[in-house]
């Protein structure tokens, strides 16, 4: 189990009902299902993951977050999840607002491109890094909006959207991000997870 998703359950109060946009083989669904009595959805474009949560007996809807998520109703979720996938987006900021709509909560977690080894690695070998977070090359990555956890910050502050908590995750390290260490977590952490409503 990610480290990240373990986090992510850390968050969640029990017995609240939870989408997971992008829940990929339903991984994080079983978790909170299994460990907190979630009642958990999930919204997946890959059609092989959809049929993985469908074997676990998930409850899963196939579409593409970024036209589906209108056909949810506002507040029908406790909470929402966005597990790396942001980035992804051709509109983040509309996806958000569709999450913050459809959600009285929202979970984004993100790579954190202002993480120094992906920063060194552009400055010294001049070339797009290819880490353990961050698998693709340039031309075939999902990424089309790369951020950093302060960019996400002040995107957040900019919109009026409301930050509960922010957590860097680096390894199996986890540390609450605060203004006023912000600089110094979006250097050491690989991942930024957002508690936003």
């Amino acid at each position: 189990m990610k480290k990240e998703f373990k986090v992510i359950a850390e968050l969640l109060p029990k017995n609240i009902r939870v989408l997971d946009v992008g829940c990929g083989d339903g991984s994080l669904m079983n978790l909170l299902i299994n460990e907190k009595n979630i009642e958990a959805r999930g919204l997946e474009i890959r059609e092989e993951h959809v049929k993985k949560c469908i074997s676990k007996g998930l409850s899963v809807i196939e579409g593409d977050a970024e036209t589906e998520i209108n056909q949810f109703p506002d507040q029908s979720f406790d909470y929402v999840i966005l597990s790396q996938t942001l980035q992804a987006f051709y509109s983040p900021e509309k996806v958000l607002k569709d999450l913050l709509r459809v959600g009285k909560s929202v979970i984004v977690s993100i790579p954190n491109f202002g993480y120094w080894k992906v920063r060194t690695s552009l400055l010294f070998f001049g070339k797009m890094p290819v880490t353990r977070t961050l698998p693709y090359s340039w031309h075939d990555t999902p990424n089309l909006h790369m951020c950093s956890i302060k960019d996400l910050f002040y995107f957040c502050r900019e919109k009026n959207i409301k930050i509960n908590k922010i957590i860097g995750l680096n390894e199996n390290k986890t540390s609450e991000i605060k203004k006023n260490n912000l600089e110094i977590k979006n250097l050491f952490s690989k991942i930024g997870i957002f508690l936003l409503s």
